[in-house]
């Protein structure tokens, strides 16, 4: 089967970008699944419930979240009841919504779908690596699920490159989210496992990841706020990782970065 997963979409220029280009992308590279990370989609900070149905309505078969998961503070209610929408799994237990769920691709796949948050130069959670073993020792690769895939929301690449070793032939796909910058690391390991320490954004490139740049700018020069930060509206890059697994394994046969439009050159899948 084919995946395709895309980096973290902010503001509205990504989510117009992922309504004006997922679907042609789909059909062109016949994807079979589509995972998409939303949590800089309202605003820059978080995803509404409108935003969320314009995402899935674009494409998306599960959209995924990251630290700024409740920022939009209706996030609360209506996680409870979107079972395609995920928060990191390690969070505190009680946290409304789920950090893992199978899902059935239009051609009966199923897919394990894993969030996660990380530890290094992040917010206090839980250990992410137990979290994540524990929900796949639960639904394993080749048996319960014909694909797994881990969106790794952290800002080390380290801590993103540590957890693909540790699942190294448990899962088909671990990807990091949450730097917006797409990293040149793209690999499959040697027990077949495929890993990008970060898939970069759907968002303007012509910003500081994302963000207009006259705020940020300035509080690098002066370190004072004098504003808020605004996501870019230029045209946006489509920034992710394809992949195509074996039928037999679940395990990667094919892997490809994609970037699309905007102002980074444009990168095809290879596939």
């Amino acid at each position: 089967m084919r995946v395709l997963f895309l980096g973290d979409v902010v503001g509205k220029a990504g989510r117009d970008a992922v309504s004006d280009r997922l679907a042609g992308l789909v059909d062109k590279h016949k994807f079979d699944f589509v995972v998409i990370n939303g949590e800089n989609a309202s605003h820059g900070r978080g995803l509404t419930e409108g935003h969320f149905a314009e995402i899935k309505a674009a494409g998306a078969d599960v959209v995924t979240l990251g630290d700024h998961a409740f920022d939009q503070r209706d996030t609360l209610t209506y996680i409870a009841r979107e079972p395609t929408l995920l928060r990191p799994i390690n969070l505190a237990p009680g946290t409304p919504g789920r950090g893992a769920n199978l899902y059935e691709s239009g051609a009966g796949h199923r897919v394990l779908v894993i969030n996660a948050q990380g530890r290094v130069f992040m917010d206090p959670v839980d250990d992410p690596f137990r979290a994540v073993e524990t929900a796949v020792a639960a639904c394993p690769l080749g048996e319960q699920a014909d694909a797994i895939i881990l969106d790794f929301h952290t800002e080390a690449t380290s801590e993103i490159q540590a957890m693909g070793h540790f699942l190294d032939g448990k899962v088909s796909l671990v990807v990091g989210t949450h730097t917006h910058i797409p990293t040149a690391d793209h690999r499959i390991l040697k027990g077949g496992t495929a890993l990008m320490a970060d898939a970069g954004m759907c968002g303007d490139y012509d910003s500081v990841i994302g963000v207009e740049v006259d705020e940020p700018l300035n509080r690098f020069l002066t370190g004072i706020a004098t504003g808020r930060f605004t996501p870019a509206e230029g045209e946006a890059t489509l920034s992710g990782v394809a992949i195509e697994t074996d039928p037999r394994t679940g395990l990667v046969a094919k892997l490809s970065p994609l970037r699309v439009g905007g102002s980074l050159a444009q990168v095809e899948p290879a596939f």
